[in-house]
C-alpha cells in the first residue's frame, strides 16, 4: 500500500504497545483497524455536460458514455419526476459514478454547463431548447429538429413546430455522412434509430448511383426499449412476449426522415416502402433492405463501395462476404454492422444493417466534435 495507490490512508492504533504484546497463539499476527479513502480528486473536465431527461433510456446511455470519459464531466442532470433523487434511484447499475443529483428543469442552473444533451420526448423539446442560453452547444435526441420543413413536421407529428427559427439553424447529425457540418453546428438533431440503420448503407450507394432510387423496400425490427420508458399498455410484457407486432404501416413518423436523407443523396425525390416491427427483445435493431441494382452492377460492387466508404469510420463495419449481421454482436455498443447479399431475383440485392437502438448511435461521434480532433481519438470511451 503506497501513497501513489490511495489519496489518503489513516491507521488507528488504539494501543501500539498492546499490539506488540500479542498472545502466543496469535504470535506473528498484527491486527490493525484502518480507515481508507480511495476517492482521488477528480480533475476539472474540459467540457461540462448537462443531460436533460436523464432518467429515460436514452438519457441513461448518454450518462453511461460520459461518466468515465477523460474529457467530459456531467455537471447537470434533470428529471422532473425524480427531482431531488440521486441518479442511481433511476439506474442502480450506475451508482458508483460521481454524478450530481437529479433536478427539475425549472430549477436547472446552466452556469456550469458548456453543452447539452436533450433526451426529452418528442414535442416537448422545442420550447425547452428555445429557452436555453445561446452559448450552449446542444444535441437533441428527440425528433423535433430532424425534419428541415416545419410543415412536414406538423403533418407527421400532428402539431405545429414552435421553434421554426431554431429549425433553420439545426444540423442533421448523421456524423458519418455529415461530419463537417456537425462540427460547426450549435444545434444538432440526432438521427432516429431506424433512419440511422437505413441511411448508413443506402446513402453511399445512392450517391454513387450503384442502385436505383425507386422500389426500395425496407423491413425493420426493433427492441421494445425503442418506444421509451413511459408506461404504455402496448409495451407490457404480456402484449410483447412470444410474438411480433407490425406497426405504423405506411405512416411511421420516421418515413419523412428516411426519405429526406435519401432524397438529399439522390438530389431527387426518393420514396420508400417502410414497415417497422416490434420484437420481444429489450434492445437491438435490424433493417433488411431490398434494392434494385443499377444496370451492370453486382452485389460485389455494392459491398466493395461500402467497404471503401467506411474504411476510416470506427463505428461502421462492413462485414466479410457471407457473414450475416446479428443484433447480439452490436448490443450495448455504438457499432453498425452491414453486409450485402444477392437476391434470388436477378438484379436485386439484399442489405442487412444492425445497430443497438439504445446506443444513440451518432451522439458519441458528436461528442468528439466538442474537443480538438487532435486531442481525442473517435473511439475514446465510446463503447
Amino acid at each position: 500500500m503506497t501513497s501513489s495507490t490511495f489519496s489518503s490512508v489513516s491507521c488507528l492504533l488504539k494501543d501500539e504497545s498492546k499490539i506488540l504484546k500479542v498472545k502466543k497463539r496469535n504470535e506473528g499476527k498484527v491486527f490493525v483497524k484502518c480507515s481508507v479513502s480511495t476517492k482521488a480528486q477528480k480533475p476539472q473536465p474540459e467540457v461540462r455536460i448537462g443531460v436533460l431527461g436523464a432518467s429515460g433510456y436514452t438519457g441513461s446511455e448518454i450518462v453511461r458514455l460520459l461518466a468515465n470519459h477523460p474529457h467530459f464531466g456531467i455537471t447537470l442532470m434533470t428529471a422532473d419526476r425524480k427531482a431531488g433523487q440521486p441518479f442511481s434511484s433511476a439506474f442502480p447499475h450506475l451508482f458508483t459514478q460521481d454524478l450530481p443529483d437529479l433536478v427539475a428543469i425549472k430549477d436547472a442552473d446552466f452556469s456550469e454547463v458548456d453543452a447539452i444533451f436533450c433526451c426529452l420526448p418528442h414535442g416537448t423539446t422545442q420550447e425547452v431548447i428555445k429557452a436555453l442560453p445561446k452559448e450552449l452547444k446542444i444535441v437533441d435526441l428527440s425528433a423535433d429538429f430532424r425534419l428541415q420543413d416545419p410543415s412536414e413536421y406538423e403533418e407527421w407529428y400532428g402539431q405545429a413546430h414552435r421553434a421554426v427559427d431554431l429549425q433553420k439553424e439545426a444540423v442533421y447529425g448523421l456524423t458519418e455522412i455529415l461530419r463537417d457540418k456537425v462540427k460547426g453546428a450549435r444545434l444538432v438533431a440526432n438521427p432516429g434509430c431506424y433512419p440511422t440503420s437505413i441511411q448508413l448503407p443506402l446513402v453511399p450507394l445512392i450517391k454513387a448511383n450503384l442502385i436505383q432510387f425507386g422500389g426500395i423496400i425496407i423491413d425493420s425490427k426493433s427492441g421494445v426499449s425503442g418506444a421509451g420508458r413511459g408506461a404504455k399498455e402496448a409495451n407490457l410484457y404480456t402484449e410483447i412476449a412470444e410474438g411480433i407486432y407490425s406497426y405504423g404501416i405506411t405512416h411511421h413518423r420516421h418515413v419523412p426522415e428516411i426519405e429526406q436523407g435519401l432524397s438529399e443523396a439522390a438530389k431527387s425525390k426518393v420514396t420508400v416502402s417502410f414497415t417497422p416491427h416490434l420484437m420481444p427483445m429489450i434492445r437491438g435493431m435490424q433493417s433488411t433492405i431490398y434494392v434494385q441494382m443499377a444496370p451492370g452492377m453486382t452485389t460485389e460492387d455494392l459491398h466493395q463501395h461500402l467497404k471503401v466508404s467506411y474504411k476510416e469510420e470506427e463505428f461502421v463495419r462492413v462485414l466479410e462476404k457471407g457473414v450475416v449481421p446479428r443484433t447480439h454482436n452490436v448490443r450495448g455498443s455504438n457499432y453498425c454492422h452491414i453486409n450485402v447479399f444477392p437476391d434470388r431475383i436477378q438484379g436485386r440485392a439484399i442489405i442487412v444493417s444492425v445497430i443497438d437502438n439504445l446506443g444513440s448511435f451518432t451522439s458519441p461521434c458528436f461528442l468528439n466534435t466538442l474537443v480538438p480532433v487532435n486531442r481525442l481519438k473517435r473511439t475514446c470511451y465510446m463503447t
